[in-house]
C-alpha cells in the first residue's frame, strides 16, 4: 500500500475516534443510598437510558453510598468533583434556605395534600437553584419521616426521654436548638453515624423513612416505630449548569424528560414500598406504635406551638407561609 495512503487512512481514523471521544461527556453521580437500594437502581436505570438515548456519548459514573453523608457530597459538587447528585432538601437547602418550606414538622397529613403544595412550589424552587448553578432534572421522595426508638413512643413526652438522633446537614445548629427549647435531648450526626450511634448507645432514637431505616439496616437496633408522621423527606436529582451545558442542546431535552418520568414513576414505587418496607421490619421483630387521637392532638399543639420561632429561623418566612398557605387552600377546597 502507498505509504501516503497508509498515513492518511491512520491520520483519519485518529481524528475521527478523537472527535467521538471528545463528544462524551461522563456526569459523576453520587448519592448516600447504598447500591443495590430502590434510589440506585433508579439511577442506573436513568445512566442506561440516557446512553441509549445519547448513542453512548452521554454516561453517568455513578458513586453509591461512598462518598460520606450529603455534607461531603454538596463540598464536592461545589469545587466540581462530583457533577450530580441525588439528594434530600436539607443538602439542597445548603444551597439556598427557601428549599427548607417542606420541612415545617406535622404540616401535612396525607400524601394528597402534600403533592398539591409540593407540584406548586417545584417551579419557585427550581428558578432559585437555576440561579445558583443547579438544574433540578427531577423530584422525589424517600417517604414519611417517622420515630423508631429503643422504647416505645406514643406521646410526646415519651420521645423526650430518649437521645434523638438528628441531621447535621442544613441549618443543623438552628435544629438542635429548637429541638432542645421543645424540651428533647437531641444529638445531631452525619447519616452515616447513626449505626454506630445507636450500637454504642450514643442514641437511643432516630427520625427516618422507613424504606431507609430497612434498607441501612438501622431498625433492628431500635425495636419501636410510632406511626407518627413527622413530615415528608424529598429531595431531587440535581446536575451542575457547567456539566450540563457540556451536553449537546439538542440531547438535553431528551435526557431531562427521561429523568422527570423515573423520578415521577419513584415517587408512586417508594410509596407503595413504604409499606411494604414496615410488614418486612415487623416480620423482624420492629414493633409499630400506634399514636391515639388524643396523643396525636397533643403532639399536634405542641408542634404547632413553636411554628412562630421556626418561621424566620430556621424556615425563612416568605416560603414557611407560602407552603402553610397552600396547604390550607388544599384543606379548605378538597373533597
Amino acid at each position: 500500500m502507498n505509504p501516503l495512503r497508509v498515513f492518511l487512512t491512520v491520520a483519519f481514523t485518529f481524528l475521527v475516534c478523537g472527535s467521538a471521544v471528545a463528544k462524551t461527556v461522563v456526569v459523576k453521580f453520587a448519592s448516600v443510598a447504598p447500591k443495590g437500594t430502590t434510589w440506585d437502581i433508579s439511577i442506573r436505570d436513568i445512566d442506561e437510558k440516557w446512553r441509549a438515548a445519547s448513542g453512548g456519548t452521554v454516561r453517568m459514573q455513578v458513586f453509591a453510598g461512598t462518598l460520606g453523608d450529603e455534607s461531603d457530597i454538596m463540598r464536592r459538587m461545589r469545587i466540581g468533583q462530583i457533577d450530580a447528585a441525588l439528594v434530600t432538601v436539607a443538602a439542597l437547602s445548603s444551597i439556598d434556605s427557601d428549599l427548607t418550606g417542606m420541612n415545617i414538622p406535622m404540616a401535612f397529613a396525607t400524601d394528597e395534600e402534600l403533592d398539591y403544595v409540593w407540584q406548586r412550589m417545584m417551579p419557585r424552587w427550581e428558578a432559585r437553584l437555576r440561579d445558583k448553578g443547579y438544574i433540578v432534572l427531577n423530584w422525589g421522595t424517600a417517604g414519611w419521616v417517622r420515630f423508631f426508638t429503643k422504647a416505645p413512643v406514643e406521646r410526646i413526652d415519651d420521645l423526650r426521654a430518649l437521645k434523638l438522633f438528628i441531621w447535621t446537614t442544613g441549618e443543623a445548629t438552628s435544629t438542635e436548638r429548637l429541638w432542645k427549647r421543645m424540651g428533647f435531648q437531641p444529638v445531631p450526626l452525619s447519616s452515616i453515624d447513626i449505626l454506630p450511634g445507636l450500637q454504642t448507645g450514643m442514641i437511643s432514637a432516630f427520625q427516618s423513612p422507613p424504606l431507609m431505616a430497612l434498607g441501612n439496616q438501622w431498625f433492628p437496633f431500635t425495636g419501636w416505630m410510632s406511626d407518627l408522621k413527622w413530615g415528608p423527606l424529598i429531595g431531587a436529582t440535581i446536575v451542575r449548569t457547567e456539566t450540563w451545558n457540556r451536553i449537546p442542546p439538542k440531547l438535553r431535552a431528551t435526557l431531562e424528560a427521561i429523568t422527570r418520568d423515573k423520578g415521577v414513576e419513584m415517587i408512586a414505587v417508594v410509596r407503595r414500598m413504604e409499606q411494604e418496607a414496615v410488614a418486612a421490619m415487623v416480620k423482624y421483630g420492629l414493633k409499630v406504635v400506634t399514636v391515639p387521637p388524643e396523643a396525636l392532638e397533643e403532639w399536634q399543639r405542641e408542634v404547632e406551638r413553636l411554628y412562630p420561632t421556626i418561621r424566620g429561623t430556621m424556615i425563612p418566612a416568605a416560603p414557611f407561609d407560602e407552603v402553610l398557605r397552600l396547604r390550607d387552600d388544599y384543606r379548605a377546597n378538597a373533597p
